[in-house]
């Protein structure tokens, strides 16, 4: 989920360390806040690191938060004073320190997770109001099982916070179909930059709802979201079938992704895979649903290239549903596909299981090792026009070795997004392409090293750049002012009216680089 990365780590340990004055401001502070939840200034370590592992910061203190009254507390008292930042974390996921406070304070969100939870009908629809610091595994959970609902759009890894995703985005496989999290968000409760606790939607507080989405906490801190539910099917139909050629897997997925509303699968993504069988990581063995499966190369033309694509593609139904009738709506998409047809692998699982799928492959990784190694991913939005030079160059040539870790891309529709929120998107075309390269890797020399990882990554933006290509990073990560105009483009502007309105002393999300604390004198 990650973007062009830049390492931040302190070459002197002494320049994270807090200075005499920003000690003597701490106890000050501390003492006024009054807090329902607990501060720690000693045992800071969480908040020092996240999950990509090449990042350290140490903030001034660790707070966690029993409210949003308590995070409003915390704003404010920031606000009030000369130079302190405030940094929003949720389960630590970010890459590049962007939940991160250097000598500011930083808040634990899961804190707050088991605050809320309501289900609201309204005109009809229904909703959940659940908590910011919320992970979407225990909303998952919990709508399904003693409602069973369940929100329309999803992350592929659930254990992420909902302010966290929605202050990015949020996409997986059904966004094709819903838009992603953004997208399916009615309300919204924000602590603003300024302390102020604030409800806000579509036509209240409009700039602010609208900001808040996708603005990578620049506005104000998510403690409460209104997610629109619908009913939860009982199983999913989960599906893989295989390409030899960019140009079948692109044409089959945007046929899919743009077909007429319940004429297409619930969930379709796409990943690249190495054309080999000695890699478990991203050839043959990563392909197949289950172990008793098994991937048969002679299936495989020997013409193939280095590099091969795999459709994945879900249909949701009940229990009750004959096996015939799954069988024939499967069938009667599947068959409009030029994909191989003797590589093809599907299983029934659960919709919980489904959706908790990448929960297992997290417990292989900490079991192997490799969760808490360092974790260079890089995440574009790549437009159609360029998609297929894309692969020609970065798939078939840079990465025909694999990156450690799924290379995921697949179709979206622009008009699934709203343009009023702050995410941006590539600048032309309906239909573009989310790119992932979720590296894991192994300690140097199992491995290569993380900084020469990062030099690929910065070699494959640069690529896009020098060929002109129209693309945007997601979850992006730059270094200056002049990289994140770039990056915004023509809403650059609406983007720094939002800040000065909302966060006009930039107290929050200093990790993210883009707007530096104004001191108060």
């Amino acid at each position: 989920m990650i973007a062009y990365l830049e390492r931040c780590i302190h070459e002197n340990d002494s320049e994270s360390r807090p200075n005499d004055d920003e000690k003597d401001q701490l106890p000050n502070i501390c003492h006024s806040l009054d807090l329902q939840g607990t501060i720690d200034c000693v045992a800071t370590g969480l908040a020092s690191k996240d999950f990509g592992g090449m990042y350290t910061c140490n903030p001034l203190a660790l707070i966690r938060p029993a409210s949003p009254d308590d995070v409003a507390r915390v704003v404010k008292a920031a606000y009030r004073s000369p130079n302190l930042t405030v940094a929003a974390r949720g389960n630590g996921h970010s890459i590049n320190g962007q939940a991160m406070s250097d000598r500011g304070l930083v808040m634990d969100m899961r804190s707050t997770g088991g605050n809320l939870f309501e289900v609201v009908r309204i005109n009809g629809e229904t909703f959940v109001d659940v908590s910011g610091g919320a992970l979407w595994e225990d909303v998952l959970k919990q709508c399904v099982l003693e409602y069973k609902l369940a929100p329309r759009s999803w992350t592929d890894y659930l254990g992420l916070t909902v302010g966290g995703t929605l202050s990015n985005a949020g996409v997986s496989g059904q966004a094709y179909r819903f838009g992603p999290q953004t997208s399916n968000v009615a309300e919204l409760d924000v602590v603003t930059g300024k302390g102020e606790v604030m409800t806000c939607n579509k036509n209240e507080n409009s700039e602010l709802f609208f900001g808040a989405l996708g603005g990578l906490g620049q506005f104000g801190i998510i403690t409460r979201a209104r997610v629109l539910v619908q009913s939860a099917p009982d199983m999913v139909r989960w599906i893989r079938v295989v390409y030899t050629e960019f140009e079948d897997f692109t044409r089959d997925a945007e046929w899919l992704v743009t077909r007429p509303e319940g004429e297409s699968f619930d969930y379709i993504e796409g990943f690249v895979f190495v054309n080999s069988i000695d890699d478990p990581a991203n050839g043959w063995p990563s392909v197949p649903l289950d172990p008793d499966q098994g991937f048969d190369p002679s299936r495989i033309p020997r013409t193939s290239g280095s590099v091969l694509y795999c459709l994945e593609v879900a249909l949701h139904y009940q229990k009750t549903d004959h096996p015939s009738t799954v069988d024939k709506a499967v069938n009667s998409l599947l068959g409009q596909l030029g994909f191989n047809e003797d590589v093809k692998f599907q299983v029934d699982v659960s919709y919980v299981g489904f959706l908790l799928r990448v929960k297992h492959a997290e417990e292989s990784a900490r079991a192997n090792g490799i969760w808490d190694a360092p974790h260079p991913w890089l995440n574009m939005l790549v437009s159609k026009r360029d998609i297929a030079d894309f692969d020609r160059v970065v798939f078939k040539r840079m990465l025909k070795e694999g990156v450690g870790g799924p290379m995921l891309v697949y179709p979206l529709l622009r008009s699934k997004w709203d343009s009023r929120t702050s995410v941006a998107l590539p600048a032309e075309g309906e239909i573009f392409y989310l790119v992932a390269l979720l590296r894991f890797t192994m300690p140097y020399p199992k491995g290569p090293s993380t900084e020469k990882l990062v030099s690929q990554n910065k070699e494959i933006v640069q690529f896009c750049v020098k060929e002109g290509f129209d693309f945007k990073l997601y979850l992006p990560h730059y270094q200056s002012e002049e990289e994140w105009k770039r990056h915004f483009g023509n809403q650059w502007s609406r983007f720094v009216k939002r800040k000065d309105s909302f966060d006009p002393m930039a107290i929050l999300a200093p990790g993210q680089k883009i707007f530096k604390r104004i001191s108060q004198s």
